[in-house]
């Protein structure tokens, strides 16, 4: 298998799990507050949107080069 159809394979699979879930959520560590020794951490919650027409045209584009690289 060359690295085409594997680029194609892995865009309809990263295409098709945007349209399935949307998104993907992320936590991030921050330090808020110093004051010497002592130090306040903060956790906060990072979300991604995926937009539905990027993932419909990641599976586009995998299908076409899936396609392409076939028929050669």
């Amino acid at each position: 298998m060359n690295s085409a159809k594997i680029a194609a394979i892995l865009l309809i699979i990263a295409g098709g799990l945007g349209l399935a879930y949307g998104g993907f959520s992320y936590t991030k560590d921050t330090t808020a507050v110093k004051l010497g020794p002592i130090e306040l951490k903060v956790q906060e919650k990072e979300t991604v949107n995926i937009p539905l027409i990027a993932s419909a045209a990641a599976i586009v584009i995998g299908v076409v080069l899936l396609v392409a690289v076939s028929r050669k």
